[in-house]
């Protein structure tokens, strides 16, 4: 009401017939006095500086204040007493669908798993995992593996069957460095970043980090790090090897992977719902990506 008589010359009796306020309402004042439950809202909060006017509500009704939620919001505010949350920087990635795979070294996918030993000593694990054949290329146990170990290692795997077109990771500070940045552009690696907060765009790591958990770390005993790293390499060979993988019809990854390096032993039986299925029915596919204004047959 005040700002309409102050914008236009209007008297407070047509103002109030405009709006339809009764004079008697335009003319009200409180006769609440807030300084007491200001006071006790003060002292509250310097004693509970990261408490809400909700929480402080409670605070009251425990001391036997009889106060309505609505008022102590108001006098809190009033008060400049509101708890200042910082927002943290998301970081925000495009994704593109992921390509169709046709042959092994198209696509690695990397990531890291924990667990302690008997000692108390923390392990970490970091996994390379072929996506197209599912093949576990590498399992390095240390209690610590900054980026420039997990580059020597890779090296070494690139050395053996030669680099892959992508190496699909998540956003965490070893897969974020400088020096893995620059070390995948020297060697001429496209890099594919997750989205924050999605691990299922990175979902045959994930599996098989189920299936490492599950038959591996949680079913085995620790003494050190020596003994880790024997039992986890066994377990390695043994998943490469010995383990059926349904997504592989039930073969295991090192047959998916010398069928697939010879294509006249192909089998056509893989599941028709994989990536790997849609890559033995045309063999000869390139690994494309559909852009968004492409029309794809």
């Amino acid at each position: 009401m005040q700002r309409l008589k102050a914008e236009f010359p209007v008297s407070e009796r047509h103002a109030c017939e405009l709006m339809s306020v009764p004079r008697s309402s335009c003319r009200y004042e409180t006769t609440w006095d807030d300084a007491a439950l200001r006071e006790r809202l003060m002292e509250l909060a310097r004693e509970k500086p990261r408490f809400g006017y909700r929480r402080l509500h409670i605070l009251l009704r425990r001391d036997g204040e009889r106060i309505n939620h609505k008022r102590v919001q108001r006098v809190y505010r009033a008060a400049g007493l509101a708890v200042r949350r910082i927002r943290r920087k998301r970081l925000t990635r495009a994704y593109a669908s992921p390509a169709v795979l046709s042959a092994p070294n198209q696509e690695w996918a990397i990531d890291f798993a924990s667990d302690r030993a008997a000692s108390g000593q923390r392990l970490r694990i970091f996994s390379v995992v072929d996506v197209f054949t599912r093949e576990c290329l590498a399992l390095e146990t240390d209690t610590t593996l900054p980026s420039r170990p997990i580059t020597r290692v890779l090296e070494s795997i690139i050395g053996e069957r030669g680099a892959p077109q992508f190496l699909r990771s998540d956003n965490g500070p070893e897969m974020s460095s400088r020096h893995y940045l620059a070390w995948c552009t020297e060697t001429n690696i496209a890099t594919i970043h997750i989205q924050p907060g999605k691990p299922t765009q990175n979902g045959c790591v994930e599996s098989f980090h189920g299936r490492l958990r599950d038959e591996c770390l949680n079913a085995s005993w620790f003494w050190n790090l020596p003994d880790a790293r024997r039992k986890i390499a066994a377990w390695r060979i043994d998943y490469n090897t010995n383990r059926p993988h349904s997504s592989l019809d039930y073969r295991t990854p090192a047959e998916f992977a010398q069928q697939a390096a010879s294509p006249s032993a192909l089998s056509y039986n893989a599941c028709p719902d994989s990536p790997q299925g849609q890559a033995l029915r045309a063999p000869a596919a390139a690994l494309t990506r559909a852009r968004p204004c492409e029309k794809t047959d």
